[in-house]
């Protein structure tokens, strides 16, 4: 078990479950529209997220910033220390620096001091594509990635700060999955789980799956960001469904549904799609199967909570594994979706 830090309020590591983050795109500098954004990714999941802070000015910004945020807010630093000192004055609940290039120790000692004072962790983030040439010609990628973020964490360690979370990502699965199992056991340091630069949606999605899920079934893992070229909410949502499938998380919709065959008796992946769109308000735990014919279908809908199953015009609703009625082609979806609700509304 890896120790614990405190991240504003939420519990990173130690046994506490593991937690969702993502990353604003928008200009820090522009506080509306970061805080806009920051309440839209709360409403789907997230419970820590980060900013770009590339000058002071954005740094100066998160004052408001922080004030007004459901979730604990990460400052993203790179190269200037004084950055990182102004986020933490200005009340930042996380920092994500690399100490090496942040250049002499007593500018990383200035970040520590600050972040010390306040109990406010650091993320020390090692990418594949930053690790020193010469490190990996010497040791290979996955051992170099190690070493280059042990080393970092080292430093901060040597001026008796503990307080750290570690990442180690790629964009390449293997990669990724390899370096992570070897920090894993190498040291007891809080993991925070991803694969960088995975892509868009569908394909950062499989890869994202992939990596952090094989690590997530090892136990390794305590915070996750699925990072995507897409709109941050995607990320979240991903994050959720991924925590979800590999038994870290419940509550919410599931729907499960029949792989496309000729013998789908009714459009199958439009009504599951649709159901789920509009079941996704829902909080409490639902397994709802959309089935479309009677070969498997009768059985695996009598295991969802609600589901139908059938073809030739109609459907038969299934409700707690007992078959309730026939539903016309045409009402499949209305009639499964209200029979959702009324069975939340219920108390299941």
């Amino acid at each position: 078990m890896t120790r614990q830090i405190n991240v504003g309020g939420v519990l990173v590591g130690g046994g506490a479950p593991v937690t969702v983050q993502s990353m604003c795109d928008t200009d820090t500098r522009d506080v509306a529209a970061t805080l806009s954004q920051i309440r839209g990714l709360h409403a789907a999941g997230c419970e820590i997220v980060r900013v770009a802070v590339p000058d002071t000015v954005a740094a100066d910004a998160l004052r408001e910033i922080v004030g007004g945020s459901p979730v604990p807010v990460v400052a993203d630093i790179h190269f200037d220390y004084k950055l990182a000192v102004r986020a933490v004055e200005n009340g930042v609940a996380k920092v994500r620096v690399n100490p090496g290039n942040i250049g002499s120790r007593e500018k990383v000692r200035e970040i520590v001091k600050a972040c010390a004072e306040r109990k406010v962790p650091i993320r020390v983030g090692v990418n594949g594509g930053s690790v020193k040439r010469e490190l990996i010609e010497r040791h290979g990628l996955w051992e170099a990635m190690l070493l280059s973020g042990l080393e970092q964490t080292e430093i901060l360690e040597d001026m008796g700060f503990t307080d750290i979370c570690l990442s180690f990502k790629a964009s390449n699965v293997s990669d990724t999955v390899a370096v992570n199992r070897m920090a894993a056991e190498r040291c007891g340091i809080p993991l925070h789980l991803g694969v960088t630069e995975a892509g868009t949606s569908y394909n950062g999605i499989i890869k994202s799956s992939a990596g952090i899920g094989a690590l997530l079934l090892d136990g390794i893992g305590d915070t996750i960001r699925v990072s995507l070229a897409a709109p941050p909410a995607e990320e979240v949502r991903a994050a959720i469904a991924l925590l979800k499938a590999v038994g870290l998380r419940k509550g919410g919709v599931e729907v499960v549904a029949c792989p496309t065959c000729a013998r789908r008796g009714f459009d199958v992946a439009a009504i599951a799609r649709e159901a789920e769109a509009r079941l996704s308000d829902i909080q409490a735990p639902l397994k709802v199967a959309v089935m479309g014919c009677v070969v498997n279908g009768p059985g695996e809908a009598r295991d969802a909570d609600i589901g139908v199953a059938g073809g030739g015009g109609q459907a038969v609703l299934f409700c707690k594994g007992e078959a309730v009625r026939k539903v016309a082609e045409a009402e499949i979806l209305d009639v499964l979706v209200a029979e959702a609700r009324k069975l939340v509304g219920n108390g299941l």
